[in-house]
């Protein structure tokens, strides 16, 4: 069953990312399958978003391959 968020005003994808993952990097995963919401910065009360899975990158990921 997929998981949903319901926004309280003054809600921010960075925020509600945070919240969801404890992490502002699940933004992405959070707008990839909530396009219709992207041209909203500040949401009020009562939009529901659809919420991913999403997996945190580890910090080796993010480094080249070389510094592996």
């Amino acid at each position: 069953m997929a998981k949903t968020y319901y926004t309280i005003q003054g809600d921010m994808w960075d925020g509600i990312a945070k919240k969801l993952y404890d992490d502002e990097s699940g933004v992405n995963a959070l707008l990839e399958v909530n396009q219709q919401y992207a041209d909203i910065v500040v949401f009020p009360a009562g939009i529901i978003l659809d919420v991913p899975d999403y997996e945190k990158p580890t910090p080796t990921s993010l480094l080249p391959p070389w510094r592996r």
